[in-house]
C-alpha cells in the first residue's frame, strides 16, 4: 500500500424533506448573497426552486439565479456565471440540480475567487488559490461531485472537455433527499448507476498499491449499485434504492475506494471525455461504450485485480485459468450494462466516428493527459486510439 491522505470536509444532510435546511445552512458557512446556479426546467416543474427560493425569502437570503447547465456543462454559460457573481456581489454559490449543475458551479467559483480566465485551470496553465464556497442540493446520484474535488467543463470552440480537480472546490455541504431522483427519466438513473460504479473501478484497476480494507469497500459498492440498478429498472420509486445508490454515489468519489493505491487508471474516463466533447452524449453512456474495449486492451497487465473483481464483484466461478477467468468477468460487466439498457459500443451509444474522428479524438486525449497515462496499463495515443477502434 503507499501513504495517502483522505480529506472530506463536506457536511452531508442526507434523508427526506432535507431541502428545507438549505437556508441555515447557507448561513453556517457565511453566505449572505447566493447564486442559485440550476440545469433544465425539471426543478422548476418539479417545484423545488420555488421551494428553494422560498426559503431563502423567508430567511431574508438574498439571491440571484441562473439555469441552462447541461450535460456536459459549458464554458461560455461558466463565464455568465462569473460576470453575474461580480455584478451582484454573490458570496456563495448553491448548485440545485446533478453533476453538471455542480461542475459548473465550482467553475464560477474558481473564476470569481482568482480572476483571469476560468479556462486556465482546466487547460493545466494555472493552478487555483481560492474558490466561492458552494453548497448543492443533489437531484442526480451519479457523479459524485457533491463530495468530490473535481469539476469537469467543456469548451465549445474545439469541443474540448476537460476536468480540474483541488481541494478548494469541495462543497461546504451537501444535502440529499433521495425522494428528489424519483423523477428521472431511466436512462438517467442507468447512467448514473454507471458513472458511481466506474469512479470506483477507475481507482480499482491498477498495479500501484492495494489495500484489503479499501479493496472490500470498493467491492461492496459495486455490489451495491449493481443490485440497486436492477431494482430500480423494475421500481424507480423505490426509496431504499435510491438511498442506497445516492450514497454510493458520494463515497465513490469522495476518495475512499482510493485510500491506499496510486490514484487509479482513469483512462476510460479520460477517453468517454474525448467522446462527450465531440458528439455530447450522456457521461455514463460513453463509459459503458468504451469500458470493454479498454478492459480487454489492458487486462493482461493487471490480471489478479481483473480476476479478483470478477469473483468477488460480478460472481463469476473461480473455475479455469486466470485469464479465462477475468474475461468471464468482463463478459458479466457487458451484460450488466445491456440489463440496465446501457451501450456497450459506440454504435449502440448512437455514434459511428469516422476514421479521422477517432484519430482525433486519441491525439485530443493524448494531448489532454500530458502523453500518456494509466495504471492497469500505461496507454499513449496510439493504445487510445486502438481502443476507440475496438469500441466501434
Amino acid at each position: 500500500m503507499f501513504d495517502f491522505k483522505y480529506y472530506t470536509p463536506t457536511k452531508v444532510i442526507f434523508g427526506k424533506n432535507t431541502e428545507s435546511r438549505v437556508a441555515e445552512l447557507i448561513r453556517e458557512f457565511g453566505g449572505t448573497k447566493v447564486l442559485i446556479h440550476y440545469g433544465s426546467g425539471s426543478v422548476m416543474r418539479s417545484g423545488l426552486l420555488q421551494r428553494v427560493t422560498d426559503t431563502l425569502d423567508a430567511a431574508g437570503i438574498g439571491y440571484v439565479t441562473l439555469g441552462g447547465a447541461v450535460p456536459n456543462p459549458h464554458l461560455g454559460l461558466v463565464y455568465e456565471g462569473i460576470e453575474l457573481c461580480k455584478k451582484e456581489n454573490v458570496d456563495f454559490l448553491l448548485a440545485v440540480g446533478g453533476g453538471s449543475a455542480l461542475d459548473s458551479a465550482k467553475a464560477i467559483g474558481y473564476g470569481v475567487a482568482n480572476g483571469g480566465d476560468v479556462w486556465d485551470f482546466y487547460d493545466y496553465k494555472r493552478t487555483a488559490e481560492g474558490c466561492l464556497p458552494l453548497g448543492v442540493i443533489l437531484t442526480i446520484a451519479a457523479t459524485g461531485s457533491e463530495m468530490s474535488d473535481s469539476s469537469v467543463i467543456t469548451k465549445e470552440e474545439g469541443l474540448v472537455k476537460r476536468g480540474y480537480s483541488s481541494d478548494y472546490g469541495r462543497c461546504k455541504f451537501a444535502i440529499m433527499n433521495p425522494e428528489l431522483t424519483m423523477t428521472l427519466p431511466d436512462y438517467q438513473t442507468a447512467c448514473g448507476c454507471t458513472d458511481i460504479m466506474m469512479h470506483t473501478m477507475e481507482r480499482y484497476f491498477t498495479n500501484g498499491g492495494n489495500m484489503e480494507i479499501t479493496d472490500a469497500i470498493a467491492e461492496g459498492l459495486l455490489r451495491t449499485v449493481k443490485k440497486n440498478a436492477l431494482i430500480l429498472k423494475d421500481n424507480p420509486k423505490d426509496y431504499d434504492a435510491r438511498a442506497e445508490v445516492m450514497w454510493a454515489g458520494s463515497l465513490s468519489h469522495n476518495g475512499l475506494t482510493g485510500c491506499g493505491n496510486d490514484g487509479g487508471d482513469w483512462m476510460t474516463h479520460k477517453l468517454e471525455h474525448e467522446l462527450g466533447g465531440l458528439y455530447d452524449v450522456a457521461h455514463g453512456a460513453g463509459l459503458a461504450a468504451i469500458w470493454g474495449s479498454w478492459a480487454r486492451y489492458v487486462y493482461k497487465d493487471c490480471l489478479p485485480r481483473f480476476k479478483k473483481f470478477a469473483l468477488n464483484v460480478m460472481g463469476v466461478a473461480d473455475q479455469g485459468s486466470d485469464e479465462e477467468i477475468a474475461l468471464r468477468g468482463i463478459e458479466a460487466m457487458e451484460d450488466f450494462y445491456r440489463s440496465i439498457n446501457m451501450p456497450t459500443n459506440l454504435r449502440e451509444l448512437g455514434v459511428e466516428p469516422t476514421e479521422e474522428e477517432l484519430v482525433l479524438m486519441a491525439k485530443k486525449c493524448a494531448i489532454g493527459v500530458g502523453g500518456e497515462k494509466g495504471s492497469a496499463k500505461v496507454l499513449d495515443e496510439k493504445a487510445m486510439l486502438a481502443i476507440y477502434r475496438a469500441s466501434m
